[in-house]
């Protein structure tokens, strides 16, 4: 199944933010995804083991360099990318 995502990540109590959202980024892209980063999340489409399993690799990855909270909102309904 198709599915789209929004991720957020919040680095805590850490002097600079680009590092967790970066290794968002990545994690993504090694899982054969193309994210989309804006000013305040990322989006990304894909298929669900794809999506969920980068997500896990997002989230371990920006917690290695600090405290964070991920926020994803997950759907099988959203516009798709085309």
């Amino acid at each position: 199944m198709t599915i789209s995502a929004q991720v957020s990540i919040y680095p805590l109590r850490q002097e600079h933010l680009a590092p967790a959202v970066k290794s968002v980024q990545i994690a993504f892209e090694r899982h054969g995804l193309a994210p989309q980063v804006g000013p305040m999340s990322t989006t990304v489409t894909g298929e669900t083991r794809a999506i969920f399993d980068a997500l896990a690799e997002a989230f371990s990855e920006a917690a290695a360099s600090g405290q964070v909270v991920m926020t994803v909102t997950v759907s099988n309904a959203c516009p798709l990318a085309g």
